[in-house]
């Protein structure tokens, strides 16, 4: 498997006791609201589908509404992406354990795409038209942009099913040139567009992976599907092939029948020829004796035949 670094890593202070995830976890009680389904079942397509060809799956994490802490100078600011993936990191956490956050400047490397899905109350922020306050926290462009440098940024509106995408060109977001509507991201090998279909019992347009050339990455419970579909199409062809067998076993039991019927009708018919020939011997012995009778009694000549 390749692996293609493109990645920041955050500058560290010098000898300094860093907080770590265990730190600083994703609990945070006072945000307002909790997340539609809409919130729950997107980012869960994402990540199913999120299946790079040239890495392995130990060297990718996917993190759903997770705090992302991004300012070592600032190591309470966070931001809470909808959905963000990381490549070449490990999947669990210092290789054993789950993740409550994700720290940068502690796992060293930084997301390769972020997504947000678009709300009526989030959306200026996340298209980046929200100004940052002096000594705020800056905006989420602002850190996916400036700070972070997330190479790759896609936006996806419910209510217009609108997918903006922005890739990272020197230091700026620019719009990304797509591909027959997808997003191409040559460092795993996958492409990001929409696709009309039914994830969840919801037949609705939905944002997931695609390899380069547009094809879908089957999710967990399409390869089941589609693996019972060939169980299924398999099990008729097998049931197919035992008929024909059957029936092929019983036509050879038939010829063999017919052979055996045929063999018997030439034996009786063998028979019935020598008989036939017995009967011819024996006529012809009865009919030579009564020549010769004649004969002797001067019945008939003796030149007579």
């Amino acid at each position: 498997m390749t692996n293609i670094s493109v990645q920041h890593e955050p500058q560290l202070p010098a000898k300094e006791t860093l907080p770590t995830m265990y730190d600083l976890p994703s609990e945070n009680p006072e945000e307002p609201g909790l997340p539609d389904e809409f919130h729950d079942f997107q980012p869960e397509l994402l990540r199913e589908t999120f299946q790079p060809r040239n890495w392995y799956p130990d060297k990718l994490f996917c993190g759903t509404d997770m705090n992302l802490y991004y300012d070592v100078k600032h190591p309470k600011w966070y931001k809470r992406p909808d959905w963000f993936a990381v490549v070449g990191v490990p999947r669990w956490y210092k290789q054993s354990d789950m993740r409550l956050s994700y720290v940068v400047w502690d796992e060293k490397i930084n997301p390769l795409v972020v997504v947000e899905l678009l709300s009526p109350g989030t959306e200026d922020e996340d298209l980046g038209e929200t100004i940052g306050e002096p000594g705020k926290p800056p905006t989420k462009w602002e850190v996916y942009e400036s700070i972070l440098k997330v190479p790759y940024y896609v936006t996806f509106s419910r209510y217009t099913n609108e997918m903006q995408a922005f890739h990272l060109v020197g230091d700026r977001y620019q719009r990304a040139e797509l591909n027959e509507g997808r997003l191409l991201l040559p460092e795993v090998e996958l492409s990001l567009g929409l696709w009309q279909g039914s994830y969840k019992d919801r037949d609705r347009l939905w944002l997931r992976w695609m390899t380069p050339e547009g094809d879908l990455i089957p999710t967990l419970e399409e390869k089941e599907a589609a693996a019972k579909e060939e169980a299924a199409v398999a099990k008729e062809e097998a049931a197919v092939a035992k008929q024909q067998a059957t029936n092929a076993e019983q036509r050879a039991t038939n010829a063999e029948q017919e052979a055996a019927a045929a063999k018997q009708q030439a034996t009786n018919a063998e028979q019935e020829v020598a008989a036939v020939k017995e009967e011819l011997a024996a006529a012809k012995k009865q009919s030579d004796r009564l020549l010769a009778k004649l004969r002797e009694l001067g019945i008939i000549p003796d030149d007579f035949s």
